[in-house]
């Protein structure tokens, strides 16, 4: 539903390029991921700034989860659009300890009594340290570093009507993957991840730090990446044509990776 970074683009008062590029591929939202589940189930993965204007875009009548990689404002601050999508049902929402603190602590009228009737999301909160199942998904968090900060990314896996599983990753806001979460998704075929910019960053990975990951994990099963969480640094087709002469110097030819885009549908 969002492809950009914290700031969004077009920048606000920028004057950039990118920023005043005509190309609708250029204009990115905070970032977030809606999934839609073979047997009906609908999940969000954070609720940014701009996530009324997104789920009225991807027409979202009902979601079942809200799944959180960490509590900085650009990925956290629509939550409380939710309560449009919560009158019949309170949506399940799971963090880590941090995001479901912050949770408390920032949407505090949530849960004072004083606070009645329509003005509120009804959500239930759930620190997530495991795989969990819901209907025909399993969600697994992924624990990986933004910087000095704990974060979550989240893998998913359904079994289709044949019986086949097939699994993707979202992991946005990341600096660091250690060794056991590289290993756990070598099984992915699909996987989005965070490249802010061509420069290096402290807390975000750079093109070629995510590429980097993109080869520590390709396997047969990894075919395509898709980079999210991205500055008003490059165009939406520059950025395509560095990664695909960097896979090509580098002997990857099994996998594809692009740039995400505001509005892009993946079927897996």
């Amino acid at each position: 539903m969002g492809s950009g970074t914290s700031g969004g683009v077009p920048v606000i008062g920028c004057d950039c390029p990118v920023c005043n590029s005509a190309c609708e591929r250029d204009k990115r939202m905070r970032s977030s991921l809606y999934i839609k589940g073979n047997n009906g189930e609908r999940v969000v993965i954070d609720t940014g700034p701009e996530f009324r204007l997104q789920a009225l875009r991807a027409g979202i009548k009902y979601v079942d989860l809200v799944l959180l990689t960490h509590s900085h404002a650009d990925h956290l601050h629509g939550l409380d659009d939710l309560r449009q999508l919560s009158r019949i049902n309170p949506v399940q929402v799971y963090g880590n300890e941090q995001s479901i603190n912050d949770i408390r602590e920032r949407f505090a009228y949530i849960w004072r009594k004083t606070q009645k009737g329509g003005g509120k999301p009804r959500i239930d909160l759930h620190t997530v340290n495991e795989a969990f199942s819901f209907e025909n998904l399993v969600i697994m968090p992924v624990p990986v570093k933004h910087g000095n900060m704990d974060v979550l990314g989240w893998m998913l896996r359904e079994t289709t009507y044949t019986g086949r599983s097939v699994e993707a990753a979202y992991i946005t806001d990341c600096s660091f993957i250690g060794y056991t979460e590289i290993a756990l998704l070598k099984n992915i075929s699909c996987l989005v991840l965070g490249a802010l910019r061509m420069r290096r960053h402290e807390t975000h990975f750079s093109f070629d730090e995510a590429l980097e990951t993109v080869k520590r994990i390709a396997s047969p099963a990894l075919t395509r990446v898709f980079f999210t969480h991205i500055a008003d640094e490059h165009f939406y087709t520059e950025i395509n044509e560095y990664c695909s002469r960097w896979l090509e110097r580098n002997g990857i030819y099994q996998t594809t990776v692009q740039s995400a885009y505001d509005g892009l549908e993946i079927d897996i």
